[in-house]
C-alpha cells in the first residue's frame, strides 16, 4: 500500500457521459496537486475519458485497476468498467451512456459499502432514461436509502446556507398527505444530529418552513402548520433541540432571516431548492444526510445543451468533492471523540464497577 493511501478515498461515479459529468470530473482533478488532498477513484471507461479530455485539451493521465481495493495515493485512479469502445454523442442521452451510468452507480456504491473508498460523489444522471432501463429508483437518494437500509434527508449545503427538503422526488398533489408529525420530528432529529457529527456546529438552530401560503396565516389557506408542523417543532423543542417555526416560506429566504439559522427544514422539493439555488447556485452541494456512508453531488443535472462545449463549470461539482472530505473528518473526528468518552465507562464496567455508584460503594 503506497505511504499516500491515508487520504481519503472520493469514489467518483460518472453519470450520463452524454451530459456534462466527465467535463467536469476531469476539470475538478486537473491541478496536479489534487491528489494532494485526496486519492480520486473514478468508475467509468478509460476509452471514454481519453476521447473527451482530448475534446477538452486537458492533460491527465489514469492509473487503471480492476477493482477500487487497488487504487494508488498520489494518482487519478479509475476502476475500468467498460473496456470496449464507447459510442459517444454528446448532448442526449443513449441506451448506452444510461447503462454506463447505472453500472458506474452500482460499482461505485457497491465499493463504498465495501470500504474500498470513504465517501461517494455522484456526477449527474438522466433519472428518467434510467428509470426507462429498469433503476428502480427517481434519483440517486431513494436508491442509496435502499442500500443503506434507512432514510435520508437531501440536504443542499454551503457555507451559509444549509436546506434539507421534508419531501423529495414526488408530485406536489402529493406533499400535504406526505407530511406528519412524526416524519417531521425524525427528520429534524437527523438534521440536527448531522449537523452536530458532519459539521461541527455545536447547538444547531433550525428552522422549520410551512407548508401553505403564508404559513396557513392561522388556518385560513390549510391547517397543516396547526395540526401538524407546528406541534412537531413544539415537542421537538421542548427536549432540547432548537428547532423553530413553522415560518412563511415567500419571506423567509432574506440573509438577515435565514442566515440566524445553521440550516432549515423545508416541506417538499421546490420550497426548499429554488431559493436555494438561487442564492448558491455556483457552490452548492447536495448532501444526503443521516445514511452511514457519505454521498455528496453537485446541485445541477446534465446539462445537455452545453455538453462538448467546454464551457460547464465545475465548480459546484469541485465543492461537491470537498465537501465529501470535509465531512469525512468531522465524522470521523466525532466518533472518535464519543469512542474516548465511552473509554472510561466501558473500562469500568470490564472491572465489574458501577459508575453510577459512589466510589466507597462499588464493591
Amino acid at each position: 500500500m503506497s505511504s499516500k493511501q491515508h487520504k481519503v478515498r472520493v469514489g467518483i461515479s460518472v453519470g450520463d457521459f452524454n451530459g456534462i459529468g466527465p467535463e467536469i470530473i476531469m476539470k475538478t482533478l486537473n491541478d496536479k496537486s489534487i491528489t494532494d488532498f485526496f486519492t480520486p477513484v473514478i468508475f467509468a471507461s478509460g476509452k471514454l475519458f481519453t476521447y473527451q479530455k482530448n475534446i477538452f485539451k486537458l492533460q491527465q493521465s489514469f492509473h487503471y485497476v480492476n477493482e477500487a481495493s487497488e487504487a494508488q495515493g498520489g494518482k487519478i485512479n479509475m476502476v475500468n468498467l467498460w473496456k470496449d469502445n464507447v459510442n459517444v454523442e454528446l448532448g442526449k442521452p443513449t441506451e448506452e451512456s444510461t447503462k454506463m451510468a447505472i453500472d458506474s452507480l452500482e460499482a461505485a456504491t457497491s465499493a463504498l459499502l465495501n470500504n474500498d473508498i470513504d465517501v461517494l460523489v455522484t456526477a449527474p444522471i438522466n433519472k428518467d432514461e434510467m428509470m426507462k432501463q429498469g433503476f428502480a429508483h427517481a434519483g440517486h437518494t431513494g436508491y442509496l436509502e435502499e442500500k443503506a437500509g434507512k432514510k435520508g434527508l437531501m440536504f443542499l449545503v454551503t457555507d451559509d446556507l444549509k436546506v434539507a427538503v421534508s419531501t423529495h422526488h414526488i408530485p406536489v398533489s402529493q406533499v400535504a398527505a406526505s407530511i406528519s408529525k412524526e416524519k417531521i420530528k425524525k427528520q429534524i432529529k437527523l438534521l440536527n444530529q448531522c449537523l452536530i457529527e458532519d459539521f461541527q456546529i455545536q447547538k444547531p438552530k433550525i428552522a422549520v418552513l410551512g407548508l401553505n401560503p403564508h404559513a396557513g396565516d392561522g388556518g385560513q389557506i390549510g391547517r397543516e402548520e396547526i395540526e401538524i408542523i407546528q406541534p412537531a417543532v413544539a415537542e421537538i423543542f421542548d427536549n432540547g433541540i432548537m428547532a423553530f417555526g413553522p415560518f412563511p416560506a415567500d419571506s423567509f429566504f432574506q440573509p438577515e432571516k435565514y442566515r440566524n439559522f445553521d440550516a432549515v427544514l423545508a416541506m417538499y422539493h421546490d420550497q426548499g431548492l429554488a431559493p436555494f439555488k438561487t442564492l448558491a447556485y455556483a457552490d452548492g452541494v447536495n448532501y444526503t444526510a443521516g445514511l452511514p456512508f457519505i454521498r455528496t453531488s453537485p446541485d445541477h443535472g446534465v446539462a445537455y445543451d452545453i455538453a462538448g462545449q467546454n464551457t460547464a463549470d465545475e465548480q459546484s461539482f469541485r465543492e461537491a468533492v470537498f465537501a465529501a472530505v470535509r465531512i469525512f473528518k468531522n465524522r470521523s473526528e466525532y466518533q472518535a471523540l464519543m469512542e474516548s468518552r465511552l473509554k472510561p465507562k466501558r473500562a469500568a464496567a470490564d472491572n465489574g464497577v458501577d459508575e453510577d455508584l459512589p466510589k466507597d460503594s462499588a464493591r
